[in-house]
């Protein structure tokens, strides 16, 4: 597992690379703040491709004592897998920079940040890899300038962290005759970030769906499963002028998606 995780809060500024805080530092007290109101992305999936970094936005609400001069703090979300989070975490994700924040009050701050997602980048250390797809908690950290300690919180909510998918579909013979039979192709894949490629995905329910000429909308016919190489063969019967489509409900671990329908002319 790849560990991309936070070893510095300190004036704003955020330092990344493999995790090497002393275990005793779990004991020690950071700043005396409070994260609520995390959403990352809006509340939606995260869904990288093979090789292009994502980006997503973050907003978050801090609450500090009075006293704590926001300027010395450096707070930042961060998702986490396992029970806990904290300096010891097997499995951390952060972003490149300390988030900002605008006091709302002398206790509020709302605050806001980016978190990048690489499949692929110049340091292996922050690359995503496919075993990271799936299920993430949220949480987030602070410190200040003027101390080493760290206050984690977890418990924040949940996000999905995918693989992208494609779809591909194609109903032949076009035009044909009404009443014969069509045969519908096709090809789900998705993102592997351990190859930065793409590869069939295996055993997965797929619908294919019918819109009539001058329709706005889609009908399931049947559902069908991938072969081992993500492949998808079947047949249906021509009725009338309209597009095929395969369409993917997505999983855990991997993007939704519909192909663009194919339309067959019946004569």
């Amino acid at each position: 597992m790849r560990i991309r995780a936070l070893v510095l809060v300190a004036s704003g500024a955020v330092a990344l690379s493999t995790l090497a805080v002393p275990a005793a530092q779990a004991a020690t007290a950071g700043p005396a703040v409070t994260f609520s109101s995390l959403k990352v992305n809006s509340g939606k999936n995260i869904v990288v491709g093979s090789t292009a970094t994502v980006t997503v936005s973050a907003t978050y609400t801090v609450t500090k004592p009075a006293s704590l001069d926001p300027n010395t703090l450096g707070t930042l979300p961060v998702l986490y897998r396992g029970a806990t989070v904290g300096p010891n975490s097997d499995d951390l994700l952060t972003g490149d920079d300390a988030g900002t924040c605008t006091a709302a009050s002398s206790t509020v701050l709302h605050c806001s940040a980016k978190i990048q997602f690489r499949p692929k980048s110049s340091d292996p250390d922050l690359d995503l890899v496919s075993s990271e797809a799936g299920s993430w908690k949220l949480g987030a950290v602070a410190g200040t300038d003027s101390s080493d300690a760290l206050t984690w919180q977890g418990g924040l909510g949940t996000t999905h962290l995918q693989r992208r998918s494609t779809l591909t579909v194609n109903a032949s013979p076009e035009p044909v005759k009404k009443g014969k039979t069509i045969t519908v192709t096709g090809k789900l894949s998705r993102a592997n970030w351990d190859t930065n490629k793409y590869a069939g995905y295996s055993t997965q329910p797929v619908k294919l769906q019918f819109r009539k000429k001058g329709s706005s909308t889609y009908t399931t016919l049947k559902t069908i499963k991938t072969t081992s190489t993500g492949t998808l063969k079947t047949t249906t019967t021509a009725t009338a002028d309209g597009y095929y489509r395969y369409s993917f409900a997505g999983t855990t671990t991997t993007s939704s998606v519909s192909a663009a329908g194919d339309y067959v002319d019946v004569q």
